[in-house]
């Protein structure tokens, strides 16, 4: 968006001639959705994203039109063949700001080009257990990585002037429990650690926060004052608007007087509820009037400044999204174990391809994520594309063991794809509740939180069968989360975390395969080596505490090693760290450090920052990310990874005086390839009082 400070100081003084001249019933007609029921229950046959919504806004008198509203995390859900990218968790593990800006950028288009103002794409909630089924919505389980990727998306799709929503507000991370579970949390907790990444989102210009379906503290969060007004409103200074999560947010009336702006998708509460609670008293309208002039502010900013370029029909799913797709494959997948079995040789060879997801289309949720692309390559589809002639390619798409194993043993290398799918995880569609028709019994229970971290039994018994053949065999994971690996890890000659990976995941797979890049994903979780190292976690919880430690930090607590760290990722090549400088100017830390291709093909490394509290007089984390920089390399080449850090970096919440605070004590810092393979700078770090 490119409307100036200037044009914001006029827009507030038309908005203070204009408000008042609305009727009370205009005005609350402009904070709820509308026409959603009539499409979904006829002409959509009950099936949702078919169209776009009516989303608050508009305003005949005014000559405005509604907010138009589609959602978008892994690509702008309308059924046009918009661009899948890789969900969100695969494009965490690329740790690539600057893709992720340019994939903000492709959305902002496509949903430009469909008519669309608001998209609702940014999903940034903390990924507290591996089990919860919409992990693959989001980006980490690490808010300082969860804020740099939500605000690049939010900060590409405005760059279209179609406003952009951060959800959901706050504390979502169970999903079958999601409209019922009430999670305490400290306040030191909510705010250390989740929330820095929405405020970091917020201060990037977000439009729009959708509330959270649950409760934080015994309020339902479109009802929670003290997030909404208290922390959002008011302390973070937020111009934009909330709008509830849809059918089952909202509960009365009331939700307005806590913060909520707009009820989606129909006026159930907010409609004639609300005009009487205002004629009877119970709510004062100058609380309708602040929601509306959040809503008018937003909409005239965006629909007055200036388009960047035109759009038409042409952009939805064209060939330079196909490419950002491919891009975004190729730096998301994570080479976990590699025994000199990658890359592979491109001809001359017998191989093999194995398991029910070779040849599948396997984009993720079927759910409120749900993008129906033009096309979509499978792996099985890449790989046959990518290799020589005069390769001998085999497959078997049964996942049949014995089949399998029969054809692995007369090959030299046999690929198999095993991994979760929509029904394994993901949004939670329980039937009636969802209102979503479904066609079988099957089908209403599909996704929702795992039951299990492990794959499929099937998926285990197929690894056993051709690892007995000992053929060289190359494993490749598809899911949106963490996958324990240790009853096959050692089977494999190489794992592959290949995530759900767009329509162009089978090309960027192959590519990688067969060495025309190197793999350069790194983990965004930790993968635990047991699940009991794990926070506890029920997806039936009708309550939940929330504490400071789950993730990398609970592992370094409780002085654990996981099975793979945060931050984890192998290459086809070899970095080497130089030591780490350090130097204070004013109030800002620079800490520098040179990193050389060692090896002897280009690559990438992902270079991480972390700051120690070992020596904190209270209860804090050993260390928490603090920054991170991607560096394409040549062989031989060196680069400098330059991070800058100020005071807010080294802070803790004070719940005695309710403020952020420094303690005058050592702090050290790290830098390094993953969360466990570090190097410290040489002198600590004092901040002066």
């Amino acid at each position: 968006m490119t409307t100036s400070k200037a044009d914001h100081a006029l827009i507030e003084k038309e908005l203070d001639d204009l408000i008042p001249t609305l009727s009370l019933k205009e005005k609350v007609a402009m904070m709820s959705g509308k026409d959603f029921y009539k499409y979904y229950f006829t002409i959509d046959n009950r099936q949702f994203g078919v169209r776009a919504y009516n989303a608050g806004g508009g305003c005949e008198q005014l000559d405005l039109a509604p907010l138009s509203y589609a959602d978008g995390p892994r690509g702008v859900r309308m059924p046009d063949g918009t661009t899948c990218f890789p969900v969100s968790m695969a494009r965490g593990a690329s740790w690539d700001v600057d893709l992720e800006r340019r994939i903000g950028v492709a959305m902002g288009v496509e949903a430009r080009a469909l008519g669309l103002t608001l998209l609702s794409n940014v999903c940034i909630n903390l990924l507290r257990h591996p089990a919860w089924g919409r992990s693959q919505e989001t980006y980490s389980e690490d808010p300082y990585h969860l804020g740099e990727m939500g605000a690049a998306l939010a900060e590409g799709t405005q760059s279209q002037n179609v406003m952009a929503t951060v959800k959901h507000f706050a504390l979502n991370s169970i999903e079958n429990a999601r409209f019922k579970v009430d999670v305490t949390v400290n306040e030191r907790v909510l705010r250390e650690v989740y929330l820095p990444h929405f405020k970091r989102v917020v201060d990037a210009g977000c439009a729009t926060v959708m509330s959270a379906y649950n409760q934080v503290n015994g309020h339902y969060c479109a009802h929670n004052e003290h997030l909404l007004r208290d922390i959002l409103k008011r302390e973070w200074g937020f111009e934009g608007f909330v709008h509830s999560d849809w059918v089952k947010g909202v509960y009365g009336a009331d939700a307005a007087e806590a913060g909520l702006d707009i009820e989606n998708p129909e006026p159930t509460f907010f409609g004639e509820d609300l005009v009487y609670a205002v004629k009877s008293g119970e709510t004062d309208e100058s609380v309708v009037d602040e929601a509306v002039r959040r809503i008018l502010r937003m909409q005239l900013r965006f629909s007055r400044a200036t388009d960047p370029q035109s759009y038409s029909k042409n952009d939805i799913g064209c060939s330079a999204h196909a490419e950002l797709a491919q891009e975004a494959a190729e730096k998301s997948m994570v080479l976990l174990k590699n025994d000199d079995a990658l890359p592979l040789a491109r001809d001359g060879s017998r191989i093999a391809v194995l398991g029910k997801l070779a040849d599948k289309i396997n984009l993720g949720d079927h759910g409120s994520s749900n993008v129906t692309p033009p096309y979509a390559i499978t792996p099985f589809a890449g790989i046959e594309k990518h290799v020589a002639k005069d390769v001998d390619l085999q497959s078997d798409f049964t996942g049949d063991p014995a089949s399998s194993a029969t054809l692995a043993a007369n090959s030299d290398v046999a690929i198999v794809v095993v991994g979760y799918t929509y029904f394994d995880e993901g949004e939670f569609i329980p039937g009636d509740v969802a209102l979503e028709e479904v066609k079988n019994e099957e089908e209403a229970h599909r996704g929702g939180d795992r039951n299990s971290l492990r794959l499929p039994p099937a998926d285990v018994e197929l690894i056993r069968s051709v690892a007995e053949t000992e053929t060289k065999m190359i494993v490749c994971v598809m899911g949106g989360g963490a996958i324990m690996m240790d009853e096959w890890s050692e089977l494999a000659d190489a794992i592959l975390m290949i995530w759900y990976p767009g329509m162009e995941g089978g090309t960027a797979l192959a590519r990688i395969l067969f060495g025309d890049v190197s793999p350069s994903g790194k983990l965004p979780f930790a993968i635990p080596a047991d699940e009991s190292d794990l926070p506890f976690f029920d997806k039936h919880a009708d309550d939940i505490s929330y504490g400071m430690y789950h993730g990398y930090t609970l592992f370094d607590r409780n002085d654990i090693t996981p099975a793979l760290p945060f931050g984890f990722g192998l290459s086809y090549t070899k970095f080497t760290y130089g030591e780490p400088s350090i130097e204070r100017t004013g109030e800002q830390v620079h800490i520098r450090v040179e990193i050389t291709n060692s090896g002897a093909m280009t690559g990438a490394e992902i270079a991480q920052l972390y700051v120690g509290f070992e020596n904190s007089k209270i209860d804090r984390p050993k260390k928490l990310l603090r920054g991170f920089e991607r560096l394409e390399l040549a062989p031989g080449e060196s680069a400098i990874a330059a991070f800058t850090l100020d005071r807010t970096a080294f802070t803790h919440y004070d719940e005695e005086t309710n403020n952020w605070r420094l303690d005058p004590v050592p702090f050290d810092i790290f830098v390094g390839s993953s969360s466990t393979a570090l190097t410290s700078c040489p002198a600590q770090l004092i901040w002066p009082e």
